[in-house]
């Protein structure tokens, strides 16, 4: 099943965060995701609230650079991602603890 990225970032992801903001704070972090072919957005888990934004920063503390295509297979499969990175489709610069932590952002969509 495809995702509406540009949704799932503009509406979703924020939702969740209103909802959960104290979950994603857990998790923590400043990520930079540019999603070629889709869009970039700046999720900052460590504001209070929570945030989620379109376009690019400077000071995030992990980015991470993957075509819409493998995006979509991360989503239907979290399991995906490290294959995805030995593969060089999904590209991480910065703290790649917080990157392998980006999967539990996706779960406070549930």
């Amino acid at each position: 099943m495809t995702v509406d990225i540009k949704n799932l970032f503009n509406q979703e992801i924020p939702a969740a965060l209103g909802r959960r903001g104290d979950d994603a704070r857990k998790i923590g972090g400043k990520y930079q995701l540019n999603i070629a072919g889709a869009g970039n957005w700046t999720v900052d888990l460590v504001s209070n609230p929570p945030t989620t934004t379109e376009g690019t920063v400077t000071d995030a503390q992990v980015t991470i650079d993957v075509a819409e295509a493998d995006f979509q297979t991360m989503l239907a499969d979290p399991g995906a991602g490290m294959k995805l990175f030995f593969a060089g489709k999904l590209k991480v610069k910065g703290n790649q603890m917080l990157a392998m932590n980006l999967t539990k952002l996706f779960n406070l969509l549930k």
